[in-house]
């Protein structure tokens, strides 16, 4: 499965993504990771016209609820079906609505990268 990860808005902290990335490589996954400062619509653009598999959202703004519900308006004006899931400075309290918002799943803040990647690998298994 190829993974696409991105820092969508203007957080400017990529440390933890990298890590991410890093680590989901190991797990044997393809991973693409398009940068700082991208828009909600450069994301979808950049998943669809790579073939990902899953899209990863990494806010440590504390933007995660707009970023969300603009992440699901994009993917339902696209019709892209691409799960995707946001992770990051996310009070617990939150997950609940992020999910609502159409994210296949949320980590809130101290979340492990391992609980990350095997997460995702559970979803590799079952496409």
């Amino acid at each position: 499965m190829k993974v696409l990860l991105a820092k969508p808005g203007l957080d400017g902290h990529d440390v933890g993504v990298k890590v991410l990335a890093h680590a989901l490589k190991e797990a044997g996954f393809e991973v693409v990771y398009t940068g700082l400062r991208k828009s909600i619509e450069e994301i979808v653009e950049r998943a669809v016209r790579e073939n990902a598999g899953l899209i990863g959202l990494s806010v440590l703004s504390g933007t995660h609820k707009v970023l969300s519900d603009r992440m699901n308006e994009v993917m339902k004006e696209r019709n892209c079906k691409i799960p995707w899931l946001i992770g990051g400075n996310i009070p617990e309290n939150d997950i609940a609505g992020l999910e609502k918002a159409g994210a296949k799943k949320a980590f809130p803040t101290g979340t492990t990268i391992e609980t990350v990647v095997e997460y995702i690998k559970t979803l590799r298994n079952t496409n």
